[in-house]
């Protein structure tokens, strides 16, 4: 078995470097494999709302909390069709689709295989989120064209049960090997913010690198704190350690998209600036994720073009 590169103390050693030496060895790497201002943009669309019986802390989706959230049926395909479109002509490549389940009902798999199949007419990248996957599952997914499953690590196994009660650790590395088994490229990452400390961050992103096969995509997010969760009342994160996260995920995982996800709606210019930098180069262009507020396509515009960076290429969604 051939030894592993990265390990806990050469990722402490790597993190804790001077914030300017990590940035621009990040950098490096990241325009050794990625051209200079390059930048993939998604849209999140959520198909199913609220009632989700899992009690994650950061979720206003939770059944367990009172967060005001309506609750909202599995979408039907005409809807799904209309937002896939809208987002491919405001400049997504990928339409990603996410329900408040557990694990998909198997009454409504073949309803979301014909969404899959939908995207995909369009000439989308698709990718869903829907909780946990058994083996079965995972290949009709792949049977219906999905390119990506999003499965967020969210943390560090020991700090994993400090947030969620009711699935473990294990059962999100199952559905990622479950995923990997069908074929299906892996997006996962975590979220930032929720009280952990930078060792739970590395030995979440130490879980992901350590997998046998690399996930593609990567998904960076911060804590939105929302009221009614147990999390609303987190402490804001210190950007610097956000940036410094971003950077060393892209020294360990050098081909992989890195996406900034939630949480841009509440970070200055500046901060995003030096995440792109740092080696994030995706992003999700729309009004909202999921229930959260995202930046206006507008404000992305402007940002993008005063960084000199790829701008979301507007295109006719019948096209």
């Amino acid at each position: 078995m051939t030894e592993l590169l990265w390990n806990e103390q050469k990722c402490l050693t790597l993190m804790d470097q001077p914030f300017f030496e990590l940035i621009h060895e990040a950098y490096t790497v990241h325009k050794q494999n990625f051209k200079v201002g390059d930048m993939e943009f998604c849209t999140l669309a959520s198909i199913k709302t609220g009632a989700c019986p899992e009690d994650c802390a950061y979720c206003p989706q939770s059944a367990h909390y009172n967060t005001g959230l309506k609750k909202e049926k599995l979408m039907d395909i005409d809807s799904v069709i209309t937002a896939a479109s809208n987002a491919k002509q405001n400049g997504a490549t990928r339409f990603c689709m996410g329900a408040a389940w557990r694990s998909p009902p198997k009454k409504d798999l073949p309803r979301v295989a014909a969404m899959i199949r939908a995207v995909k007419d369009l000439g989308l990248e698709s990718c869903v989120t829907l909780g946990l996957l058994e083996a079965d599952d995972a290949v009709a997914l792949k049977e219906a064209g999905l390119d990506f499953y999003n499965h967020n690590l969210d943390s560090s196994a020991e700090f994993y049960s400090t947030i969620i009660q009711t699935r473990t650790y294990e059962d999100r590395l199952n559905t990622l090997k479950q995923v990997m088994a069908a074929g299906i490229k892996v997006c996962s990452g975590g979220i930032l913010g929720m009280g952990e400390t930078r060792i739970d961050r590395i030995r979440m992103l130490l879980t992901l690198y350590e997998l046998p096969i690399s996930p593609k995509s990567i998904p960076i997010n911060q804590l939105i704190p929302i009221p009614g969760t147990p999390l609303a009342k987190a402490p804001p994160l210190d950007p610097f350690e956000l940036i410094r996260t971003i950077a060393v995920t892209r020294i360990l995982f050098p081909e992989a998209r890195i996406r900034l996800s939630a949480g841009r709606e509440n970070m200055v210019d500046e901060t995003q600036a030096w995440c792109f930098m740092a080696g994030a180069n995706s992003l999700f262009i729309g009004d909202t994720l999921l229930t959260a507020k995202n930046p206006r396509l507008e404000h992305d515009r402007i940002l993008l073009q005063k960084l000199n960076m790829q701008l979301p290429e507007v295109c006719n969604a019948k096209s």
